[in-house]
């Protein structure tokens, strides 16, 4: 089990009120679809989004498991589902490919505003005929000359998108070269030939906004280049390493919660003249809640430190997604048949928490393509 030194901690409890506060009016935005973009500039003011990035650009200098530790104490205190997705979003779109492949010049351009909140941040690599096959993408970015490309095509279901002031794209720079003909641009808001589509109403995770980019003979200056030309299939491989472990590490944090919530209400909700937590299937289901949530914690950070190591995770990286997604689920699902009635109605909040766990299955790789990924490294595929 992970052991957290009176630092990190305080760290982690610096940020509970916080959380708390920013998640209150969670019931209302969820069902207005609203995002809560206004407080972008005091969640940045915290340093929550500069925690894993150089101080030399304004972050926390902090370990990826101490980053994930304080994102698991979103989950926990705030309520607000879609508002952490979005928030782990800034963190892995532009964040973190920027501080590990970004030219000095584009860190000290980018970083500061992504830290401090001044800006909102995507990335943009589904597109409309390929999700989890990210290499089939069409999207173009064409040589005009020694300072621009031109960047052609959509992206579909892009977190943020709708608000985004900074994108970084996905774009073949290389026709017919596969994963090796990828590069990585960051397009800001307002540049011609780039246009973002109005929010898509979606079934969970609805206070985080999803919409579709399109690139019409966008010019992006060559030095908007997300580290070389053509390896922007590596930088992706990166990328999707760090979404899993923050934007599960919250999820870890509404498990947990949830839990808390389901002993509370197993204890005191009476039927039958007992308590229902003596009857043994409801114990069981929270007895489950209790080990999902342990096994995919210590499975997370034991990848995370290992690939903070240097060492090859992917087949840890794919596990740990497809543990923690179909966990958070069960975990969703068992809490809404604890609460029985409460747990169906709106007002309760916790048919809202089902809703947003449904997503995890699907979004950063779908538990199918984790579990192919897992197959192949086996040489069963």
């Amino acid at each position: 089990m992970q052991q957290w030194t009176d630092k990190q901690q305080e760290l982690r409890d610096g940020y509970t009120e916080a959380f708390r506060a920013w998640g209150a009016d969670h019931l209302r935005r969820d069902r207005e679809a609203e995002f809560a973009g206004e407080l972008w500039p005091a969640i940045g003011a915290t340093g929550l989004f500069g925690l894993p990035f150089g101080t030399e650009y304004g972050g926390g200098g902090h370990d990826l498991p101490t980053t994930m530790h304080v994102l698991e104490g979103l989950g926990r205190h705030c309520r607000d589902g879609g508002l952490g997705f979005s928030i782990s979003t800034q963190l892995v779109s532009t964040g973190v490919p920027v501080h590990r492949f970004g030219s000095e010049e584009l860190k000290h351009r980018l970083l500061p505003k992504v830290i401090d909140g001044s800006v909102i941040c995507a990335h943009a690599i589904t597109e409309p005929h390929g999700g989890s096959d990210a290499a089939a993408m069409q999207t173009t970015a064409e040589r005009r000359d020694d300072e621009n490309y031109v960047l052609n095509g959509r992206k579909f279901f892009i977190t943020n998108g709708p608000v985004a002031d900074v994108v970084l794209v996905y774009a073949r720079t290389s026709p017919g070269t596969g994963p090796l003909g990828i590069s990585v641009f960051a397009v800001e808001k307002g540049t011609p030939g780039f246009e973002a589509g109005p929010p898509i109403d979606k079934m969970g995770l609805r206070t985080s906004p999803l919409g579709n980019l399109t690139f019409t003979d966008c010019v992006v200056p060559a030095a908007n280049m997300v580290g070389r030309r053509g390896k922007g299939f590596l930088l992706l491989d990166y990328v999707m390493k760090w979404e899993v472990l923050l934007s599960f590490a919250i999820s870890l944090g509404a498990m947990e919660h949830r839990l808390e919530q389901s002993v509370e209400y197993a204890k005191s909700r009476k039927q039958f003249g007992a308590p229902i937590a003596s009857c043994q299937l409801i114990a069981e289901k929270i007895v489950q809640m209790k080990m999902d949530l342990e096994t995919t914690r210590n499975w997370f950070y034991d990848t995370a430190k290992r690939f903070e190591a240097g060492e090859d995770v992917m087949v840890d990286v794919a596990m740990a997604k497809v543990l923690a997604s179909e966990a958070n689920v069960r975990s969703a699902t068992n809490a809404v048949q604890i609460f029985g009635g409460r747990g169906y109605l709106s007002e309760f909040g916790i048919e809202k928490e089902l809703r947003d766990a449904t997503g995890g299955t699907i979004y950063s790789g779908t538990s199918e393509v984790q579990r192919d990924k897992v197959a192949r490294m086996l040489g069963v595929r």
